[in-house]
C-alpha cells in the first residue's frame, strides 16, 4: 500500500540564543501507509509533537522532504508548494489536541460548523453535515449545548467532529487523552479506532503512553532527544524491543528481562538455550510445553509468562530454557513453529535472534 505520509531525514533546529541552538528532531524518517494507525511515543521532550507538526508545515522542517498523499510540500530547506496549496492540504489534516481548543462562546454545532467556514457548503448544508458528525461521534443530542456543559470526554468529542468536518484524509491525535480519566481515554481510543475503520481515515497518535498504543496502533515509532530510536509493526516492537527505553515504554518486556536476569543467563550449559515463544489468539490457551518434551524429549524450564492484549488480540508470550542436542535445538523450533507458535531465541545479553 502506497504511503500517504512520507518524511525523510526530518531536521528541526531551534535557535535558544545567538550562538546556541536545540535540535528538537534529528534525521528522522517515518512513512505510515494509508489507513496505518500509527503511533509516535516518547517522554515530554522527545520531539514527538514537532515531528507531526512538520506534516502539515506548522513546523517547516530545517532541512528534509515532506510529502503528502503524492504532494511533495517540503524538500531540502523550502516549502515547494504555494501557500495557497498549503492550505487545501491542511484542510484535509485533521488535528485534535489534549485541550479541546473549543470557543466556550459557542454552542456545539456552532463549533463544529466553525471548520466549514471556508467550505463551499451553505448554512443548511454545514448544520447538517455538522449534526451528521456529531451523531457519528455520539454527541447528537448535545447540539445546543455548550462546551462549559460538557464533560472532558465529550468536549474531545466535539474536537473530532470538528476536525473532521473537512473530510479529512489524515487524522493527527496529539496527547488528546492525556487529560482524560482511564475510562473516558478508552472510549475516545475506541472512537478512533472506529472512525478509522468507518471512514478509512489515516491517524497519527502522538502519546507518551503505551496503553493507548497498544489499545488502536498497529505501528510505532519510538522517540527519543529527537531521534527514532525503534519503529516498526506494534506486534515486533511489542514482542521483541531492542531499546532500553522501549523495553520501560512496553512494561511487559521490561518485567520480563528482568525477570530474565535473575536467572544469571550468562551461565548457561552449552546444552541450554533462551527462547522466546509467542502465542497468537488461536493458540494462546494450549499448552505446548509437555508436548515438546514428548515430541522431542527435551526439558524445559518456563521463566515468564504473560498475556497482553495488542489491537484487541490476545498474545501470549513464554520465555523457556530449552535444554537439548544441537539436533533437539533444532526439531524443537521447528515443531513449535509447526504448532502456530512465533520463536525466537535470545541471547545472554538480551538480544532477540530469529
Amino acid at each position: 500500500m502506497a504511503d500517504i505520509i512520507a518524511l525523510d531525514h526530518i531536521n528541526v533546529t531551534f535557535k535558544t540564543g545567538k550562538d546556541t541552538t536545540v535540535k528538537a528532531v534529528q534525521d528522522v524518517s517515518l512513512h505510515v501507509e494509508k489507513g496505518d494507525v500509527y503511533g509516535v511515543v516518547g517522554y515530554s521532550g522527545a520531539g514527538k509533537s514537532t515531528l507531526v507538526r512538520t506534516i502539515n508545515l506548522l513546523q517547516p522542517p530545517t532541512s528534509g522532504r515532506v510529502e503528502i498523499n503524492g504532494t511533495v510540500l517540503f524538500d531540502g530547506d523550502q516549502q515547494v508548494v504555494s501557500n495557497k496549496e498549503l492550505q487545501e492540504k491542511r484542510r484535509k489534516i485533521g488535528m485534535i489536541f489534549q485541550h479541546f481548543n473549543l470557543l466556550d462562546e459557542t454552542t456545539v454545532i456552532e463549533n463544529v460548523t466553525f471548520a466549514l467556514k471556508h467550505s463551499d457548503l451553505d448554512e443548511e448544508a454545514a448544520l447538517k453535515k455538522a449534526q451528521n458528525l456529531l451523531d457519528l461521534v455520539g454527541l447528537g443530542d448535545k447540539a445546543q449545548s455548550y462546551p462549559v456543559q460538557l464533560s472532558g470526554g465529550e468536549k474531545q468529542r466535539v474536537a473530532i467532529a470538528r476536525a473532521l468536518a473537512n473530510d479529512p484524509d489524515i487524522l493527527i491525535s496529539d496527547e488528546a487523552t492525556s487529560a482524560l480519566d482511564p475510562q473516558t481515554t478508552n472510549q475516545i481510543l475506541d472512537l478512533l479506532k472506529d472512525l478509522n475503520e468507518k471512514l478509512a481515515v489515516t491517524i497519527v497518535l502522538i502519546t507518551h503512553e503505551m496503553e493507548a498504543v497498544k489499545r488502536v496502533a498497529n505501528k510505532i515509532a519510538v522517540m527519543e532527544h529527537g531521534v527514532v530510536i525503534e519503529q516498526g509493526s506494534l506486534r515486533e516492537i511489542y514482542l521483541r524491543p531492542q531499546q532500553e527505553l522501549t523495553r520501560q515504554f512496553v512494561g511487559g518486556s521490561l518485567a520480563a528481562m528482568d525477570t530474565l536476569k535473575a536467572y544469571d543467563l550468562e551461565h548457561l550449559s552449552d546444552e541450554e538455550r533462551l527462547y522466546q515463544l509467542v502465542f497468537s489468539s488461536k493458540n494462546v490457551s494450549e499448552s505446548v510445553i509437555q508436548a515438546l518434551y514428548k515430541e522431542v524429549g527435551v526439558d524445559v524450564s518456563m521463566l515468564y509468562g504473560n498475556v497482553e492484549v495488542l489491537g484487541n488480540e490476545p498474545v501470549g508470550t513464554l520465555f523457556v530454557i530449552i535444554k537439548g542436542t544441537t539436533e533437539q535445538h533444532a526439531a524443537s523450533v521447528t515443531y513449535l513453529k509447526d504448532q502456530g507458535i512465533e520463536v525466537t531465541e535470545i541471547d545472554e545479553g538480551g538480544i532477540w535472534h530469529d
